[in-house]
């Protein structure tokens, strides 16, 4: 029954979060994939909605409010980062010896994370649709994704940030 309902909710899925996304200037497959999972909760946690597809709806314009509200409260920054231009050597080689760290670091990481972190620091600077092409997986799982590295990678950098601190 589960599954029925969710092949059937699919395609209005699809359009709603279409429409909220293109409203908002956001992706379409971030909404739809906030809503699936609102609703696989949901799903394990209660009954399916009386009203899947009016349910559905209010969920995708509630997740369409929380985009808009996070979107708000980012601020872009009011400079470019510092140049590297005017940094002696020492900077110079403990940015090094930092960025090869990072990039040790990211060979380390379990499953997809490798791929997906160097896509994400390529100078190429590649949209989140080109990543999602060249790695093989759906747009809309990009961010959740790249969360689970980012905590992958922080756990393998922090040790090393520990150490580094505690240097006197």
């Amino acid at each position: 029954m589960k599954h029925d309902m969710l092949t059937a909710l699919r395609p209005l899925l699809a359009a709603e979060a279409s429409a909220e996304a293109h409203a908002l200037g956001t992706e379409a497959g971030d909404l739809e994939q906030a809503v699936w999972v609102r609703l696989l909760e949901r799903l394990a946690a209660d009954a399916p909605p009386n009203d899947p597809q009016g349910w559905l709806r209010k969920a995708v314009r509630s997740e369409a409010r929380r985009t808009r509200r996070t979107t708000r409260l980012e601020r872009p920054y009011d400079t470019e980062p510092v140049a590297d231009d005017d940094r002696g050597p020492e900077q110079l080689a403990l940015g090094a010896a930092r960025h090869r760290a990072l990039r040790d670091a990211v060979r380390r990481l379990p499953g997809r994370c490798p791929r997906l972190m160097e896509a994400l620091l390529s100078p190429e600077d590649l949209t989140y649709r080109e990543i999602a092409g060249e790695l093989g997986i759906s747009q809309g799982s990009l961010g959740p994704e790249r969360s689970k590295c980012l905590g992958c990678l922080r756990r393998l950098l922090a040790p090393e940030v520990a150490a580094r601190g505690a240097r006197g």
